[in-house]
């Protein structure tokens, strides 16, 4: 069996390439939890941006909200008015697309953006809906069985960890 290895730095670097290229000057940043906003505050940082980035979470409008519950991670902070805004979501890892439906509702929620747009450090395939990112640093195939995530050291350091999904 063949180890995945992704290095998680040159392909954040690869995304702030793609996002300076999706973003205009009123562009806001909204990252989903945890690994989305990760990527929402470094990009805000590097790029110097003026408008704090938003955090979002899917955990309300998951279509397994039954079978996970509410997630103890972070709740969506908008830190801006949603009504005819320009949004760039940021995401880790899309998948199947659910948790991108899930934000979505969510979204719209606080309000009617004008655009919204999907940037995604990793694109493993495996859609189970009709979304897809504008932009994506890489695509790679990963069996079902195994999930992959964003990790983030101590001293801000991405780095990608591969699990192996319990049998269902």
């Amino acid at each position: 069996m063949s180890t995945l290895t992704l290095d998680a730095e040159a392909l954040y670097r690869e995304l702030l390439r793609g996002v300076r290229q999706l973003c205009a000057a009123q562009t806001r940043l909204v990252g989903i939890t945890s690994g989305g906003a990760w990527l929402a505050q470094r990009l805000h940082a590097d790029m110097q941006l003026d408008a704090a980035p938003g955090v979002i979470s899917s955990s309300m409008h998951r279509d397994d909200f039954a079978q996970r519950g509410l997630a103890m991670g972070a709740q969506t902070v908008l830190p801006f008015d949603v009504n005819g805004a320009d949004i760039l979501i940021l995401d880790d890892v899309l998948y199947t697309g659910r948790t991108i439906r899930a934000v979505i509702n969510e979204l719209f929620d606080y309000g009617r953006p004008a655009c919204v747009k999907l940037a995604v450090l990793v694109d493993r395939g495996g859609r189970e809906l009709p979304i897809q990112a504008d932009f994506a640093a890489a695509r790679v195939s990963l069996p079902p069985e195994q999930s992959l995530s964003l990790a983030r050291s101590d001293t801000g350091v991405f780095s990608f960890q591969v699990k192996e999904r319990a049998p269902c």
